[in-house]
């Protein structure tokens, strides 16, 4: 059956009832009542295409521990949470906030990082999100994963991962870490100074070695360089020292720093990188590893990408016998997950609420009205503090309509997390419906990086819990189908 774009539908509808016990026709005609009702904005490519096969053939997937994972557009389950918690209005906590998580998205971004840099292995940086969805779909394509503590080297093992598929890429580590890590025969790890490599040859002495060079991550969000990485200068004398202590160094990693924007910040670190691979030479090594660390960002990837080959072919043009590896985080999950926050208090003027209020005496451009929400810089939202983010709101509820018009009056307004401390700011001013009260609900794009990782539960408060989605369209039938052979490969349950 040919696929049927989706068209914008507004109004909640709970299609909840057994399909697939109905007659042939009439799953067809179900079928074109989906495309035709639960439409979305922006449906114009063919990940936002419902297919007769997504809904009729599909079987469940069960993994034990894990929630369930739905189908269908995220729009669709951030409406259908908004439904959900008014039918449990008088209960604890009905009205949490909550993540939606679109695991075809994180599929998409494989695809597209497979086309632009086909010889480049990805290791998910799991510190980003250690979602175990997530974590478990990576697994299932086979990438690689950036570890930075035995905690994150667990996981990951968990999941029946090969440690071979595992660098531990914190240049500093506790020695039990390192100890564990030789248990667990986890054998790549970085490091970037001399302290580290005695305790290496102590512990580990089999381990297959890294320097993490220093670059110039002035063009990034998040400078790593502040802490990690080995000066130019300093590489010879680490590399005797490691020759003395006849440890096995295999390649050279750098970063140019979480959320780079700038794409000729990579070709100068690969031209780094070359002189560390000619220094290493000189020592007697022969290296067969380059790791060009993280910083990839969704909005410059093929600039990025294109910037990253260019620099391969010039300084290495001779790479056969070199594994190229990288460290994406954010790529992958930042824009997979959003969050739904219920407006729980609000502080106004006496007269916010009356007609012709934005008068002589207020400012269009300093919030008048302060919202609270569910969720704030001590739980998802710490990304402000800890990321450098600046999440806007949108109206996803607005007295009990999910139809909120463009045209709506708006006024500077400010929205604030839940707990008592006067830093839980989540937005000092955005444009927010004049008409928007307690009750209603704001939704965030692009919460899915360093964010519920570091969320806590500061005051009492819960963190946000996620709803899992595998997608709409051909995708979400692809994303089911690795978790489905994933889950037998570890023997899961399915249904």
């Amino acid at each position: 059956m040919p696929a049927l774009e989706i068209l914008s539908a507004r109004n909640p509808i709970d299609f909840d009832f057994d399909v697939i016990s109905c007659p042939a026709s009439y799953k067809e005609k179900f079928l074109a009542n989906i495309n035709e009702l639960l439409a979305l904005p922006n449906a114009k490519d063919n990940n936002t295409l419902v297919h007769a096969s997504d809904i009729i053939e599909d079987k469940e997937i069960t993994i034990p521990g894990l929630p369930p994972l739905h189908r269908g557009h995220p729009e669709i389950h951030l409406r259908r949470g908004v439904i959900n918690a008014s039918h449990l209005e008088g209960e604890s906590d009905s009205e949490k906030a909550f993540f939606v998580g679109d695991l075809s998205y994180v599929y998409q971004q494989h695809l597209r990082w497979k086309k632009n840099l086909p010889e480049i292995e990805p290791f998910y940086a799991i510190k980003c999100n250690p979602d175990p969805y997530v974590l478990r779909l990576l697994a299932g394509l086979g990438i690689g994963f950036d570890c930075a503590s035995i905690g994150e080297i667990n996981q990951v093992i968990g999941l029946g991962v090969e440690a071979s598929r595992i660098i531990f890429a914190n240049p500093c580590k506790a020695n039990s870490f390192i100890r564990q890590s030789a248990r667990a025969g986890v054998e790549m790890m970085t490091f970037d100074n001399t302290d580290e490599l005695y305790k290496i040859a102590r512990v580990y002495p089999g381990a297959k070695l890294v320097v993490r060079i220093l670059t110039d991550d002035s063009k990034s969000l998040c400078r790593l360089g502040l802490k990690f990485g080995a000066p130019l200068v300093t590489v010879p004398g680490l590399l005797a020292k490691a020759k003395e202590l006849k440890l096995d160094v295999i390649g050279v990693s750098f970063h140019v720093g979480s959320g780079c924007y700038d794409s000729s910040a990579f070709s100068d670190a690969v031209m780094r990188a070359r002189s560390v691979f000619d220094m290493g030479k000189e020592a007697g090594y022969q290296f067969s590893l380059l790791d060009v660390g993280g910083g990839f960002e969704d909005a410059t990837f093929e600039a990025m990408s294109a910037t990253i080959r260019e620099a391969l072919n010039v300084y290495f043009p001779d790479r056969e016998n070199i594994r190229i590896i990288a460290e994406p985080g954010r790529y992958y999950v930042a824009k997979a997950f959003s969050l739904a926050t219920n407006v729980i208090a609000r502080r106004a003027p006496p007269n916010a609420d009356s007609q012709g209020s934005q008068d002589v005496d207020m400012d269009p451009e300093q919030p008048s009205v302060m919202y609270y929400i569910n969720d704030g810089v001590y739980g998802a939202f710490n990304c402000i503090l800890f990321d450098h983010q600046t999440p806007q709101p949108y109206v996803l509820s607005l007295n009990g309509s999910f139809h909120v018009p463009s045209s709506i009056p708006k006024r500077a307004s400010s929205v604030w997390g839940p707990t008592c401390d006067s830093l839980d700011c989540v937005c000092p001013v955005t444009q927010l419906p004049s008409s928007l009260q307690v009750g209603d609900w704001l939704a965030f794009d692009n919460m899915g990086a360093y964010t519920i990782c570091a969320a806590s539960q500061f005051n009492g408060f819960q963190t946000s819990k996620t709803t899992y989605t595998s997608g709409a369209g051909y995708l979400g039938g692809e994303v089911r189908e690795v978790l489905r052979a994933y889950s037998k490969e570890e023997g899961a349950d399915e249904e």
